[in-house]
């Protein structure tokens, strides 16, 4: 079997994003190892048995702090001899990918989760990242997995890679055990309202992501207030923190301020996301750049409407009318109207939820985006096996 390296920034994505894949990957019987900063969750995973090193990667620019980490991932790689990298996350992926080639990695894997180039960039900056992201993926990957449809086809088309080599992944949830509000009733519902503060009468409008400026959690801020002054009995949930890693620390404090309302229930980071999403009545995400937001996903097994923008990604999981509604970038006037319409409207709510919810279990099953991860690496052991014994037959 294999000897597997997972890089990722931060351990939070192993945590929320790789553990499935970690857990199917050993299964199988592969040595795995995952890399990533250590921001509060390394301790918890290791006890669960994954095997962590930590690398202190930062998701701003920081050239330095980049170079360094190249050369220490170099060192790893070399000395443990890997025989798959597989990267995840921007810049953990530029710099992985770097030195997987540099240390002779034999097949370099890597997962877009969403693109750090979108639509609402300045043209000059798009093309800057657009380039950057092809050449990377020229020299430097051997397979290049996108979670967006719209990721998958762009990189098609531009060529990234010839097409046997691009594999569209898609994104998803256990909607089974995990995220299945089935396995709930009004009473878990009414203690976890109870725990927030927010009572039966409320209308609870759930947020879930990093905060910083690019979720558009400003704008919806700026727009509960206004649906607070019309609907009083209005509650806005914010799961997620701003990590000291982030390249938006400066939204950190402005937010400190505007999270003070007593109506924004700001909770930090929860691993029960799925009981919160249950206590909720609304999902939104006002973003401006995603890949395939898994956030939204829970949201939609959990049975919750969706409000998100129209961009990459979102429109990809957000039917317009079916399962919620799609809202142009940074408008707080539509995202203001459509919160109070779906606060006001008890039978549209459950309406747009159970579509959701139905979605989420044809397209978005967690299970069958790790097999087609798990399959690809079957067959690149596979590959490899056969070429060494050629080689050896040859010799």
């Amino acid at each position: 079997m294999a000897k597997i390296l997972q890089v990722c920034s931060v351990d939070e994505t192993a945590e929320k994003l790789l553990k499935p894949l970690l857990s199917g990957l050993e299964k199988e019987g592969h040595e795995v190892h995952t890399v990533c900063a250590d921001t509060g969750r390394t301790l918890s995973l290791r006890e669960e048995g994954y095997t962590l090193i930590t690398l202190p990667f930062k998701r701003k620019i920081s050239p330095f702090n980049h170079l360094r980490i190249l050369y220490q991932l170099y060192r790893l790689m070399k000395k443990e001899k890997y025989d798959i990298v597989h990267v995840h996350t921007p810049i953990a992926a530029a710099i992985g990918r770097v030195a997987a080639k540099m240390a002779g990695i034999k097949h370099i894997v890597y997962t877009a989760h969403g693109f750090y180039f979108h639509e609402g960039m300045p043209k000059l900056k798009y093309l800057f990242w657009f380039q950057l992201e092809k050449q990377l993926a020229k020299y430097f990957t051997d397979y290049l997995l996108l979670q967006s449809i719209e990721d998958y086809e762009l990189c098609v088309h531009s060529r990234f890679l010839p097409e046997d080599y691009l594999l569209h992944l898609s994104n998803g949830v256990d909607v089974e055990e995990s995220f299945n509000p089935a396995l709930y009733n009004q009473r878990i519902r009414l203690n976890v309202r109870k725990e927030l503060g927010a009572s039966s009468e409320d209308r609870v409008i759930c947020f879930i992501g990093r905060l910083v400026r690019e979720k558009g959690i400003f704008e919806l801020l700026e727009s509960f207030h206004q649906v607070k002054d019309q609907r009083k009995n209005a509650r806005l949930l914010v799961i997620g923190t701003l990590s000291e890693s982030e390249r938006d620390q400066q939204s950190y404090y402005r937010l400190k301020e505007l999270l003070e309302d007593p109506s924004i229930l700001s909770v930090g980071y929860r691993n029960d996301i799925a009981d919160l999403l249950y206590a909720s009545d609304v999902f939104v995400l006002p973003s401006y750049r995603e890949g395939l937001p898994r956030s939204i996903i829970e949201a939609m097994a959990m049975g919750l409407p969706v409000i998100a923008t129209d961009i990459r990604g979102c429109r990809e999981e957000v039917r317009h009318g079916e399962n919620g509604y799609l809202i142009p970038t940074q408008d707080t006037t539509v995202l203001t109207d459509k919160l109070i319409q779906l606060i006001d409207q008890d039978e549209l709510r459950n309406t747009l939820g159970t579509n959701g919810r139905l979605m989420a279990e044809d397209l978005f099953n967690e299970t069958k985006v790790v097999e087609k991860q798990i399959q690809l690496f079957r067959c690149l052991v596979a590959s490899s096996e056969e070429r060494s014994l050629k080689n050896e037959a040859d010799s």
